[in-house]
């Protein structure tokens, strides 16, 4: 059976080990990483691993088909390609690249060689997210009217990006994932209070096909760690709570119905304030459920559900996003750079 291996054991390598012990078991073969020290750790945790520093031991390995790349994000790009010139499947955490041109260059690399390229937006794997789309397409909250996310916390700070591109690739794939299509255009401003050189705190606000919008507010200095999505449509809405570890997801029947205009011709609206449900969902761990669906992706040869212009359409967005905290502001249109079918 063919192998796999992992580059990286830093801030989410190990979330990924865990799950590749449990999903992979013997298939995983190697470890790449450079720090001495986390390379001593991972081999511990796992001696049937060959933890190793050198990324050609793995690339020169036939019986090594996939690699999953838990890298810093400057690295995916090269790193991404490496793998795919040398014939391995790749998933790769979020973001895939820093810049479109990369991400479109990388997703364009694996289909004419047939690879299986795959994005880490763990957020589509997650069963509350899914129900929502499932809840959505069903046409249950009637028309789609406008998302709101938030993803706050005191920390993790980063130097060499800023807090939208370091966290706010979840909310985006979330957006993207609910609406059924990419970002036509993005308008952001942000504010560096720690760093002169990045923008610990971001709104952005995102423009979809038919009037869809999505408010985006993230941010690594704020006092209470929130995870979370609003779904406004014209017949209901929905909230998704990653923080609340029992009621993750709540529909809501709520909504303002118009009526007949009254005897001025000024419409009226009658607020509709029905009850709150619950929508059991399965228990299962996102990340597990997201590398066994690129094992079977490598295995059946399907392309992924995140696949590599998934993660394009994405980081087009972050890129758009710069650009705006650039110009004060500004609208900025997304382009993904996609080839014309």
């Amino acid at each position: 059976m063919s192998g796999v291996a992992l580059i990286g054991f830093g801030y989410w390598g190990p979330n990924l080990a865990r799950n590749l012990q449990n999903h992979a078991g013997s298939r995983w073969r190697y470890l790449v990483e450079l720090s001495p020290e986390r390379a001593a750790r991972a081999q511990a945790l796992y001696p049937q691993v060959q933890v190793v520093s050198d990324l050609d031991i793995v690339l020169d390995d036939p019986e090594v088909t996939a690699a999953i790349v838990a890298t810093p994000a400057a690295t995916h790009t090269p790193l991404t390609r490496r793998l795919l010139d040398a014939g391995k499947n790749v998933m790769v955490e979020k973001p895939l690249a820093l810049s479109t041109e990369d991400a479109a260059s990388l997703a364009t690399q694996a289909d004419r060689a047939g690879k299986v390229l795959m994005v880490g937006h763990v957020f589509e794997y997650v069963p509350a997210v899914l129900e929502m789309k499932k809840i959505i397409d069903a046409g249950e909250i009637g028309d789609l009217l406008y998302l709101h996310s938030q993803r706050l916390n005191l920390g993790r700070i980063q130097s060499d990006v800023n807090a939208f591109t370091s966290i706010g690739p979840h909310d985006v794939s979330i957006a993207n994932f609910l609406v059924g299509k990419g970002a036509e255009w993005v308008s952001a401003r942000g504010a560096r209070y720690l760093n002169e050189n990045v923008e610990d705190v971001v709104f952005v606000t995102v423009g979809y096909p038919g009037g869809v919008l999505a408010h985006m507010h993230v941010s690594w200095l704020d006092p209470s760690k929130t995870r979370k999505t609003t779904v406004v449509g014209s017949q209901q809405m929905m909230v998704f709570d990653d923080v609340d570890s029992e009621t993750k997801l709540r529909v809501y029947d709520k909504g303002a119905d118009r009526l007949d205009p009254d005897a001025y011709g000024a419409w009226q609206y009658k607020l509709r304030d029905g009850a709150m449900r619950v929508p059991s969902l399965p228990m299962a761990e996102p990340l597990g459920a997201e590398l066994k669906h690129f094992l079977e992706c490598v295995d059946t040869g399907a392309r992924p559900r995140t696949d590599g212009w998934n993660g394009v359409e994405v980081v087009a967005v972050l890129e758009a996003v710069e650009e705006s905290l650039r110009k004060g502001g500004d609208q900025i249109g997304v382009n993904t750079h996609r080839p014309a079918s």
